[in-house]
């Protein structure tokens, strides 16, 4: 039994309003066992995500579905720049459908940056219940510091290795994937970008994990969340750690996600 449980199928492809989405599933199928859905970074990817998904799934001996967004991986690319609701969109629109798609009726979101950020908007949005949320370094409003690391980033992007490295995991879609994110992130009209109205309406137990070292964030953005959603909430702040914990912080993240998601469901 124990193999079915760490079964990992390879990349498939999924159509939501004509747009294939990359996807990979592992364990059980969403009606043998509960189901986390990750959802990646703002230049993050099924790849990216490294081997973590597959780990935490297999301790638990739930589902997992990973899947890249429209522009990442091997997804269709974007047909056109990025708004500033992007991720309301994500959230709003195509993850519901999705998890239709799927059969995930109570998901678990475990979202990574713009990720959790998307989480957020969907589990505040009212349009369908999830079991609970792990957020890794989500964002609720733009800081200056995320705006001057992602204009390093941008500056960085032909003149280092960056570009070679984030082609690994998009191919063809990397040019534009980086320019309009990054684009989109560095331009006037963003920094007005809140979702913190989407707090109060999210009453699912959430678990936010943030580095104190983050280059992207601050512990504002777990204050923010802290005081705004109804729900019961558990912060994790990790010393020495950069925006994605999962990496700089393994062991640590995943025995957090553990012991909060086992709470959700706790083994039969």
């Amino acid at each position: 039994m124990r193999d079915a449980f760490i079964r990992t199928l390879p990349p498939r492809f999924v159509t939501i309003d004509g747009c294939r989405l990359e996807y990979q599933w592992h364990g059980p199928p969403a009606d043998e066992a509960p189901t986390i859905v990750f959802l990646h970074e703002g230049l993050g990817a099924i790849t990216r995500w490294r081997d973590f998904p597959a780990a935490l799934c297999a301790r638990l001996e739930w589902g997992g579905l990973v899947y890249n967004r429209q522009g990442y991986g091997g997804s269709d690319p974007l047909s056109g720049p990025l708004t500033p609701r992007f991720m309301h969109r994500e959230g709003l629109e195509v993850l519901p459908r999705l998890l239709d798609m799927f059969a995930i009726a109570q998901p678990v979101l475990f979202g990574h940056s713009d990720g959790g950020s998307i989480a957020l908007i969907y589990a505040g949005s009212g349009l369908a219940a999830p079991a609970g949320l792990v957020l890794e370094a989500p964002h609720v409003f733009v800081e200056d510091l995320t705006v001057a690391s992602i204009a390093q980033v941008r500056r960085s992007y032909s003149a280092s290795d960056l570009r070679e490295r984030l082609e690994r995991h998009h191919g063809t879609n990397v040019d534009t994937l980086f320019e309009y994110w990054t684009r989109l992130w560095l331009s006037d009209e963003f920094r007005h970008w809140n979702i913190e109205e989407y707090l109060p309406r999210i009453t699912y137990p959430t678990l936010v994990i943030q580095g104190t070292d983050d280059e992207y964030g601050t512990v504002r953005q777990v204050d923010a969340i802290a005081a705004g959603i109804s729900g019961r909430i558990e912060t994790v702040l990790l010393d020495a750690c950069g925006h994605s914990p999962h990496i700089g912080q393994r062991e640590a993240v995943e025995a957090a996600a553990v012991t909060f998601l086992r709470q959700l469901h706790p083994p039969r």
